[in-house]
């Protein structure tokens, strides 16, 4: 079954993922042994790409491949990772999801509301990282989103500040996955962070989005790491598997964002298409383990 990530959002805020038929991954599991990687690159795991695996076994692959992170978890599911010894490198933020976000002020009081609630509970928990979104265009000009995301953001900044934790907004491609999107440049996203004025607030760079919308991965990443704070990988086109199906070649991504001095968290947000999804995820972790 192929599914979106906007899919997947709106399937776990109905609640339905626990009435599904789940299929047992234990001989995954058993086939996996334990990996020993480099260290170089900080890995973790979007949860959404893996819905059919429970929580509990996906942290338990993931621990055994040496990944520290499984994130885009909601705030109940904090716990189920910190019990396996990994963290939530990026969590999820407000319940509005992606195309309703800070570029419209009708949603700036949900998301105040929101984030308030949010950052002192994700910071008890250890975390780092709370996502957020710019929302879609709906026929508002770029200059007027960037006002309008400033000024929705900018209490919400604040109390990450006196917290310590940062709120990072995704770079998505507006071309095939997410239509309308606004935050669908780094250009735009870098001049959002001029805006704030914040060491709070940074961006998420999603190699496959950007590679769709930009190309020039390595170039960009080498100007405006500044501004980024987290990465997502996938496979180009298609959101597959980031081997040599597709047209990017990671290991020299990687090697790039470690010459930038970055030492954060880089994330697997592939769809796997192979038939073992946990191998899938094996194979893309090793070839990031540069």
């Amino acid at each position: 079954m192929k599914i979106s990530r906007k899919q997947a959002i709106r399937t776990m805020a109905a609640g339905t993922i626990g009435s599904m038929t789940i299929p047992s991954f234990s001989s995954a599991l058993n086939n996996l042994s334990t990996m020993t990687l480099t260290g170089n690159i900080n890995q973790s795991v979007c949860r959404w790409c893996y819905q059919k695996i429970p929580l509990e076994q996906l942290c338990e692959a993931a621990k055994g491949m040496g990944l520290k992170s499984v994130e885009l978890l909601g705030a109940d599911e904090w716990p189920v990772a910190i019990r396996y010894g990994l963290t939530c490198a990026m969590s999820n933020g407000s319940s509005l999801g992606i195309p309703r976000g800070f570029n419209d002020p009708a949603h700036h009081e949900k998301l105040l509301s929101d984030f308030s609630d949010l950052i002192p509970r994700a910071v008890e928990h250890g975390l780092q990282n709370i996502i957020c979104f710019s929302g879609n265009r709906n026929g508002m000009d770029d200059q007027t989103g960037l006002e309008n995301c400033a000024r929705g953001l900018a209490p919400v900044v604040k109390i990450a500040e006196k917290h310590n934790i940062n709120i990072v907004m995704e770079l998505l491609n507006s071309k095939v996955n997410h239509p309308d999107y606004m935050c669908d440049h780094t250009t735009w996203g870098a001049a959002l962070c001029e805006k704030l004025g914040s060491d709070r607030f940074r961006l998420l760079y999603d190699i496959y989005h950007m590679q769709i919308m930009e190309g020039d991965v390595i170039a960009t990443i080498q100007k405006y790491h500044p501004y980024i704070i987290h990465y997502h990988t996938g496979g180009v086109p298609g959101r597959a598997e980031i081997n040599e199906t597709q047209e990017l070649y990671y290991p020299a991504i990687m090697r790039a964002i470690l010459k930038t001095g970055y030492k954060g968290f880089v994330a697997q947000e592939f769809i796997p298409k192979g038939p073992d999804p946990l191998v899938s995820l094996k194979e893309g972790v090793t070839i990031c383990d540069v």
